[in-house]
């Protein structure tokens, strides 16, 4: 792991968790391997805390743990799952997500999860319930029935998933006790197991409670033994389950081909390979390179009436879709009216193609951009060559393509003729320094007027609060009224600037995204 992945997982590790557990995890991170007691004597943290932090680390699945090197009679051994933590940077996307796809509900139900990392169906419903009701006005209440149904929704279309149980001890070891166990046992992928996406029954009726202003902030010791009691009469105990990342990621990936057809060709366009996508979304591996095989008679029969697409109509779009030079679309047989897929290894590499000659665009301008997308056609060039065709100065030439090796975005092939070539990509080592110094001016920002949002959100629950007891205009006037004329400016100035770093973030990290996707799609088999 290079040094700006450490020190972005240390940065989301602190605005998630805090500075106890950024500390231990950060430390993980670079020792790669420890026990408990090695930890915490490096780390040179209370041995309670250490715990605590691991224990979170765990829940949110960025920790796992295993049979240290002495086998199963010695110390247990734990070790960061980075991944897991870069993961931390799309939550927002993950919920606006659900949002779109499942309503408020959705939206909620995946907020919830993400925030504790592993929740009991049951557990989730009756919270998103009570908050949804919170939300309503007064004398209306969510069903639990509804949440439900989105609950199940999310785990049909495979956004949710069982967090895989946990091998024991005793059949980690038995039948083995003289081989000696690895270092570290990786976790179990939730798809190993059967009942990954299986709904329990739940006996939970009722409606979601109104939370009460007294209530908000008070930790009642009894919650925690209530809950579990609550798990195990309502018949879910002991199954928690998780968002599945993964799913989410295909979402993404499918959205931007989507998007890419709909720039390319046309609206239509878009909306059949939408359709194909949707058919074959939870039946297609996760690496694989085409969707599964779709007659043209079942797209026709799966495309929503509200297109109003003729069958003849269908025909000649799916033909300029598979003769297209973009290749998205690939026909692999004629029966049924003909086999299509979606080649998802063609639309990824295109994508990344045109990610890679915007980048080079902006940063070093049209001619270095003309040099790059003329190695990404031709391969293999010499510097004469590169000269000739891009019609370009010798010296200017001989610049740019220096400065983009400098930037791994060209590779030196040393032969006898010297030719150049496009780098492998390697795109993206450059935007995780970017990403960090994005977040760690937020924390900053945030930091620096701590007083002024606190004083906000304090004002702001006051108001909330009158509003929900019927207060006159006066009294809402005279509270708004606390918040002076140049702190309410320089919040509007905060929040505008703040708004544009989450932008930017996103936007970087969808940039990194489509090209790991592309690169994730090379190592596939084809």
């Amino acid at each position: 792991m290079t040094a700006q992945e450490v020190r972005l997982c240390g940065l989301l590790l602190q605005e998630h968790f805090g500075d106890v557990v950024e500390k231990v995890g950060t430390h993980l991170i670079r020792s790669g391997v420890l026990t408990l007691r090695a930890l915490a004597h490096e780390t040179k943290l209370p041995l309670d805390l250490v715990k605590k932090s691991l224990c979170v680390l765990m829940q949110h699945g960025m920790c796992a743990f295993g049979a240290g090197r002495r086998g199963p009679a010695g110390p247990v051994e734990y070790h960061i799952i980075c991944e897991r933590i870069l993961h931390m940077l799309r939550y927002p996307r993950y919920i606006y997500t659900a949002k779109s796809l499942y309503g408020d509900t959705g939206e909620l139900i995946v907020e919830e999860i993400l925030q504790r990392g592993q929740m009991t169906m049951s557990s989730t419903v009756k919270t998103v319930a009570d908050r949804l009701t919170h939300n309503m006005p007064e004398g209306q209440s969510m069903d639990y029935s509804e949440v439900v149904s989105a609950f199940s929704r999310l785990v049909e279309t495979h956004f949710l998933q069982r967090c895989p149980p946990m091998a024991s001890a005793e059949s980690s070891s038995s039948g083995a006790d003289n081989t000696p166990l690895p270092a570290v046992t990786q976790p179990t992928e939730p798809e190993d197991h059967p009942e990954c996406y299986k709904l329990p029954y739940i006996n939970l009726t009722g409606q979601g409670k109104r939370r009460r202003s007294s209530e908000d902030g008070e930790a009642d010791p009894r919650a925690a033994k209530k809950a579990k009691t609550d798990s195990s009469e309502r018949g879910d105990e002991g199954i928690y389950w998780q968002v599945n990342f993964q799913r989410f990621h295909l979402h993404f990936r499918d959205q931007a081909i989507i998007s890419a057809v709909s720039c390319k060709l046309d609206q239509t366009s878009s909306e059949i390979v939408r359709t194909m996508l949707r058919m074959s979304e939870v039946t297609t591996p996760t690496h694989a390179a085409f969707t599964q095989a779709l007659s043209a008679n079942e797209i026709f029969r799966a495309l929503p009436s509200s297109y109003n697409i003729a069958r003849p109509i269908l025909d000649q779009y799916l033909t300029l879709l598979v003769d297209d030079p973009m290749e998205f679309v690939g026909k692999t047989g004629d029966s049924g009216g003909g086999m299509y897929v979606v080649n998802l290894h063609r639309a990824l590499a295109n994508l990344a193609r045109a990610t890679l000659e915007s980048v080079v665009q902006e940063r070093f301008g049209s001619r270095s951009a003309r040099i790059f997308r003329l190695l990404l056609r031709k391969r293999h060039l010499e510097q004469k060559q590169v000269e000739d065709f891009a019609m370009v100065p010798a010296k200017e030439a001989k610049d740019m393509l220096y400065t983009l090796l400098s930037e791994n975005l060209v590779q030196l092939q040393l032969t006898v003729t010297t030719p150049v070539h496009a780098s492998k990509l390697r795109p993206f080592s450059h935007l995780l320094p970017t990403v960090g110094n994005l977040i760690e001016r937020r924390l900053y920002e945030t930091k620096e007027n701590k007083r002024l949002l606190e004083k906000s959100q304090r004002i702001e629950a006051i108001l909330a609060s009158l509003q929900a007891t019927g207060a006159e205009a006066a009294q809402l006037t005279e509270v708004e009224e606390m918040i002076t004329a140049p702190e309410r400016q320089q919040l509007e100035s905060l929040r505008h600037h703040i708004n544009k770093l989450d932008s930017s973030e996103n936007q970087v990290d969808e940039t990194i995204f489509l090209l790991e996707s592309y690169i994730n799609s090379t190592q596939a088999p084809r």
